[in-house]
């Protein structure tokens, strides 16, 4: 029997991969080293952090269940389709990875506020959305859907069509194949791309705090309770920010336990 030899790594990659998980971790474990464990659970307890940290957790799975029902078309006319304009319209929807978050509130504002683009309508319907719990769930959706799309969208490039065009040469509608064939061959990208997106829900702050505003138990969701506690209470600070990164971890850890083989 022969054996294969493995390839290894360049020795030197090691040293530039050393220095970028120290970049990481160095912040996180000075960050851990700061928090005052005596009054930690006292400081994560506390019925303002408690308030804070579900509002995250509801606007931030609100946010997701969005993004996959609107990622996921999204990401299929992307990959499966061609037209005229197509790279515009991927360059346009990826675009809140690269924009400063507070411009994506400026531009909903501007969009949604009372005398914003649809605003106005919204308005004489009796609807309001900005400085409102819909509005975090806005602007954690539009910075989210871009991890979504672009996770989804290499993940059906690299499927490819082939099992998808089996199923319709055997008779199944398109509807059918998307359900029976593309869905589950791309499941594992879907996961991450949705896990993703609830991770950058979680730690939305600019588009939230200028579309959304700050108004506890409405508004104000741990990201902003964090930067309110910054200067009047650094100890409770610090330790909201460890339950964030605890919290980020956890999801992104059951994830990957959970995560669907190839």
């Amino acid at each position: 029997m022969t054996h294969v030899r493995a390839v290894g790594l360049p020795r030197w990659l090691f040293v530039p991969a050393a220095l970028g998980a120290t970049l990481v971790l160095l912040p996180l474990v000075a960050m851990v080293l700061r928090v005052p464990w005596t009054d930690f659970p006292a400081l994560v307890t506390g019925a303002s952090a408690q308030e804070a940290l579900w509002l995250s957790l509801r606007t931030s799975a609100t946010s997701t269940v969005l993004c996959v029902l609107l990622g996921v078309p999204l990401a299929m006319v992307l990959a499966r389709t061609s037209f005229r304009g197509q790279a515009v319209l991927r360059s346009l929807v990826l675009l809140p990875l690269v924009l400063p978050p507070v411009v994506g509130g400026i531009a909903l504002l501007y969009t949604f506020g009372r005398r914003g683009l649809l605003g106005e309508s919204l308005e004489v319907l009796g609807i309001q959305v900005a400085f409102t719990t819909a509005a975090v769930v806005l602007a954690q959706t539009f910075v989210a859907l871009p991890f979504l799309v672009l996770s989804l969208e290499g993940s059906l490039r690299t499927a490819g069509e082939r099992y998808d065009v089996v199923a319709a040469s055997l008779g199944a509608s398109p509807t059918t194949v998307f359900r029976r064939v593309t869905l589950p061959l791309t499941l594992p990208g879907l996961v991450s791309g949705a896990v993703l997106a609830f991770a950058r829900a979680l730690g939305e702050f600019g588009a939230t705090i200028t579309f959304a505003g700050s108004l506890e138990g409405v508004t104000r969701t741990l990201p902003l309770e964090v930067y309110l506690l910054r200067e009047s209470d650094p100890d409770g600070a610090v330790a909201l920010s460890l339950l964030l990164v605890v919290v980020a971890i956890a999801v992104i850890g059951a994830t990957r336990q959970g995560r669907v083989p190839r």
